[in-house]
């Protein structure tokens, strides 16, 4: 596809949110939860990691301790942890720790994996020491003063890492000592959520194996720490279940999230001391059509807390895409429990944490970005401890997705959430106008989109672009039925829901189908590569370290996702030749519209020579194509430079694709015509 005749050019409507704005006042939020009560506070600390741009992409553990807020570490240091790549749980706070006088966290930290002491103004201390370890999932072990946490050991030469439960004595000898990880249990292929009882005596933790993913088949195991020696029993999950969040209450009740269902419901054991000698049946807590858990993508992302009764459970629930929050409230009398929902401004949240009468979490909503909450149940009031941005934008710029609902795949209802373009200054003669469409596919794909506002989405829609956020068959928080739908028809169910999404709108006047647009990362990169190179519905695309090559990516990735492919496309060799089919690289004579490609040099999830091949080949077919490839970046981008070039480099591609105006100054990006 050639540009558009250039006296037929149209401006990009002018917006007041620039790519640099959004970066310059923006942070990711996560990892929420409480310290303890101290002596000097009128309430339990609250912790959260912040993901700052401006810092190139350092995530920073954060205390608001009486509404200040402070860093717990100076700039020289990043919590954040690299097993499976995409890590998570990487502090935990110890209660005024032996080591310094204040409240401290342990955490891992970036640059060399290791974990550290640290306390508000005082200097990291390393507890560990060098070594071919990498940490996550960091729980305290109170009772014998150590560390147990997921560990995963680096091969010497070559292999695969082996993953473990270890535990690190939280004992130095000296100022200069630093502790060996001791392993606990092994024997599984992966590890996650180690969570102890109250008392220190019993140990809960998931584990599954190749080439299971843990939301296809995972299993919920019960360890006796008094008698470490004795291998952990499986309690819960199995063949064609998942589970998610082991969480003791204080009277030991062990509840977790169960697949059985058919939704990620919570169950509870209210024994499960006599798991260790004999089976235990699980009883549920609630069973309802919705999602009570998260695909295990990272780790310690906690879906609910207990309540101030030690029996009680607030909970984060999806029903057709939107989060809600829910008292699962305990009546002792007929030892059950009942469903409230609390009403709440939110259609997203997760890392939800308990302190005696509050809770904490992260949440968002169409009109607000992702926050971390304060929840304070006695009053029924939400207070915003810290925004994930502090840029200041009218409402009449801001576009509030719709939940839409459409026929897809194989005539199957899909999902999506459409943001219509938006802008106050536009006089309607304008907006009438049928504008370009967006059509995003998420990655994962076992993931989701959320209807919460998204800068980079506002980008857009102020500038006069519509955008579709799909939520394709194999999305999560539609119940399993629906994730499973992509299982063996990766890139084929995904593809054809995303194009039935840009038809849909295109068909009711709601978007321009000859400026129809698909762009998606990792996984959605492939999906967006699928649609251009075997579907002639798109005009344009983008690929954020997408996947072009199937068979590549099983030989080159990083073993969490190794055997991902076995289910969504077949074991391989077996379906060597669909994996052959599926692979838009091998198909590049089918692809005839403008692409542009963005990748980070140093991810090992997708790494470059994805983006690359697909470059090459299309150069070589002399199409349109641009490519923006950043030293330091891995799997997603962190760095603020780098997601403001990303922006600014796809608004500019899109208009010499469409022969639209500019409206504000951008760096040219190199393109090949």
């Amino acid at each position: 596809m050639n540009q558009t005749d250039s006296s037929k050019k149209k401006e990009i409507w002018k917006s007041p949110i620039s790519a640099q704005e959004i970066v310059n006042g923006s942070i990711k939020l996560s990892e929420s939860r409480f310290g303890f009560e101290s002596s000097d506070s009128k309430s339990a600390n609250v912790y959260w990691i912040e993901t700052r741009p401006l810092e190139g992409g350092r995530n920073v553990v954060v205390r608001c301790r009486d509404q200040v807020i402070s860093d717990m570490f100076p700039a020289s240091f990043n919590a954040r942890s690299l097993v499976h790549e995409y890590g998570g749980g990487s502090y935990v706070v110890l209660a005024n720790g032996k080591h310094y006088a204040d409240e401290t966290i342990a955490f891992v930290n970036y640059k060399d994996q290791r974990i550290y002491l640290s306390a508000k103004d005082k200097e990291p201390r390393a507890l560990t020491g060098e070594g071919p370890f990498r940490y996550a999932d960091l729980v305290h072990d109170k009772k014998r003063n150590r560390i147990i946490c997921v560990m995963e050991i680096l091969p010497e030469k070559g292999g695969e890492p082996q993953n473990v439960l270890a535990s690190i004595s939280l004992e130095l000898d000296n100022a200069k000592a630093c502790n060996k990880p001791e392993i606990l249990y092994e024997g599984h292929d992966f590890f996650a959520f180690p969570r102890l009882s109250a008392d220190g005596a019993l140990l809960s933790f998931i584990g599954w194996e190749h080439p299971n993913m843990p939301w296809d088949e995972s299993r919920l195991y019960l360890a006796d720490l008094n008698n470490e020696k004795t291998m952990p029993v499986e309690i819960a999950g199995g063949a064609d279940n998942s589970v998610y969040q082991p969480l003791f209450a204080p009277d030991g009740t062990l509840f977790f999230v169960d697949e059985e269902s058919g939704f990620w419901n919570i169950y509870r054991i209210e024994n499960p001391t006599a798991c260790l000698i004999s089976k235990v049946v699980k009883s549920p807590v609630i069973l309802k059509s919705a999602e009570f858990g998260l695909p295990l993508w990272v780790f310690a992302d906690p879906t609910f807390a207990v309540a101030e009764d030690g029996k009680s459970l607030y909970s984060a629930y999806c029903e057709k895409g939107f989060w809600h929050l829910a008292l699962l409230e305990y009546n002792t009398e007929r030892n059950e429990y009942s469903f409230c929902k609390i009403e709440t401004p939110f259609t997203d949240i997760d890392y939800v944490s308990s302190s005696n009468s509050k809770i904490v979490m992260i949440a968002g909503a169409p009109n607000m970005v992702r926050s971390v909450v304060l929840f304070d149940p006695a009053r029924k009031s939400f207070e915003i401890l810290r925004a994930g941005s502090d840029l200041q934008i009218d409402n009449g710029y801001i576009s509030v997705p719709q939940a839409i609902e459409f026929e897809g795949a194989h005539n199957e209802l899909a999902h999506a959430f459409f943001y219509p373009p938006c802008n106050k200054d536009i006089d309607a003669s304008s907006k009438s106008e049928k504008q370009p469409l967006i059509v995003r596919s998420h990655g994962g794909p076992t993931s989701a989109s959320d209807a919460v506002l998204n800068l980079t989405y506002q980008f857009w829609t102020s500038r006069g672009f519509g955008v579709v956020d799909v939520n394709y068959g194999g999305s999560t928080g539609f119940g399993r039925k629906y994730r499973n739908r992509l299982l063996k028809n990766w890139g084929v169910v995904d593809m054809l829901d995303c194009r039935a999404a840009a038809q849909y709108l295109s068909d009711k006047g709601l978007a321009d189908s000859e400026r129809l647009i698909i762009a998606g990362g990792s996984a959605g990169g492939y999906t967006t590569l699928c649609a251009l190179t075997f579907t002639d519905t798109f005009t344009a695309g983008c690929s954020y370290y997408g996947i072009g090559d199937l068979k590549a990516l099983m030989n080159d990735t990083h073993k969490f996702e190794s055997r991902y492919l076995d289910s969504l496309i077949g074991p391989y060799p077996e379906c060597e030749e669909l994996y052959f089919k599926r692979s838009p690289i091998n198909f590049t004579e089918k692809l005839s519209c403008p692409v542009i490609f963005f990748q980070g040099l140093e991810d090992k999830v997708v790494p470059p020579s994805q983006a690359e091949q697909m470059v090459d080949a299309l150069r070589q077919k002399k199409l349109t194509v641009a490519y923006l490839a950043y030293e330091g970046e891995q799997h997603g981008f962190r760095k603020a430079e780098n997601i403001r070039r990303t922006l600014e480099g796809e608004l500019y591609f899109y208009s010499l694709i469409f022969g639209l105006t500019l409206q504000e100054k951008i760096e040219p990006i190199s393109v090949n015509f």
